[in-house]
């Protein structure tokens, strides 16, 4: 799907047989076909990144200048909402007047940025402006998950170490707090990469000859603005990181706890029932002289040694303190 943006468009689907107005400054290629491809390569004068293009993990594919033209490769979040966080590339070509934008997935800034471009032409009034506005858009998306992250973060380390000293925390539920943080965890990694990503396209466009002029002071402030909250947030998502990880050791902690003393339960009946079954099995011999077997009082005793055999070892623990 082609799409631009700029004076005198409002962001309608331009097919592959059309043709695209020569006042857009932001060209959108969603999933794009190989005819719309072309069709922007012939407007562009310049080949965009193809998929496998984008997947390239190594700086110099990513970040590069050609014939006059900014390639920047940024891994962007997507899918908190589904519950499932990705983070995907995308590609920003940035040539002359125009700012094309190569992806395969729709992330939610990319839906708010694209709403206000609409309305709003000043966004998206030069190639520059467009491409520093979508990169304060995906930063403020990403503040936004790390604010609702800290959020969660606070309710697991509440159910984790709640005041209360009575009521032991069980199991399942401790075990639903690891799978919580699981899933927390590595929504802040995905945050991360894209936080990383975009702090190393900001640096490479601030140090293009693009922005040397004078009339690009305003926008360097802007992306020295956006690279100093991008950093911001890199330390915010290691602290909560290092958070999550001290909440994992801790529910471990209490999970192993809960282990000894289920453990600890089976040692005190083994100790408290041992006595008496030894007790139990010598009376229960079938020697022919046993002369409490003769006697009166030899049941009653039998008994009483039981008991007492019981008894004596839950009285010593609980006197040393171990119970």
């Amino acid at each position: 799907m082609l799409r631009a943006y700029g004076p005198d468009c409002d962001g309608s689907v331009i097919t592959a047989e059309g043709r695209i107005p020569a006042t857009a400054t932001w060209i959108d290629l969603e999933e794009p076909t190989a005819q719309e491809e072309q069709l922007v390569e012939r407007s562009l004068g310049f080949a965009v990144p193809t998929r496998e293009d984008m997947v390239e993990i190594e700086p110099s594919s990513r970040l590069y200048e050609r014939d006059g033209a900014l390639v920047m490769t940024v891994s962007v979040l997507f899918g908190v909402q589904e519950g499932h966080p990705q983070s995907e590339p995308i590609s920003f070509v940035l040539k002359g007047s125009k700012l094309v934008t190569v992806r395969y997935v729709t992330p939610k800034p990319w839906l708010a940025f694209s709403r206000e471009a609409r309305s709003e032409v000043p966004l998206v009034k030069d190639a520059t402006t467009a491409l520093t506005r979508l990169f304060d858009a995906i930063v403020d998306r990403l503040a936004d998950e790390l604010e609702d992250a800290a959020v969660e973060i606070e309710r697991l380390s509440h159910r984790t170490f709640r005041g209360d000293d009575v009521e032991r925390i069980p199991t399942k539920q401790l075990e639903q707090v690891l799978r919580r943080i699981g899933q927390v965890q590595t929504l802040i990694a995905k945050i991360r990469i894209t936080a990383v990503s975009t702090a190393r396209a900001l640096s490479f466009l601030a140090a293009s000859d693009r922005l040397h002029g004078p009339e690009c002071a305003r926008t360097r402030d802007l992306i020295a603005s956006l690279s100093t909250d991008v950093a911001a947030l890199i330390d915010h998502s290691a602290f909560q990181s290092s958070q999550l990880t001290f909440l994992l050791d801790a529910s471990l902690g209490l999970i192993s706890i809960e282990q000894n003393a289920a453990m600890k339960l089976f040692s005190w009946v083994a100790v408290i029932f041992l006595p008496p079954t030894l007790i139990a099995g010598i009376f229960g011999m079938n020697f022919v002289h046993m002369p409490e077997l003769d006697e009166v009082w030899g049941y009653p005793m039998s008994l009483a040694l039981m008991l007492v055999s019981a008894v004596l070892p839950l009285w010593i623990l609980k006197r040393r303190g171990w119970i």
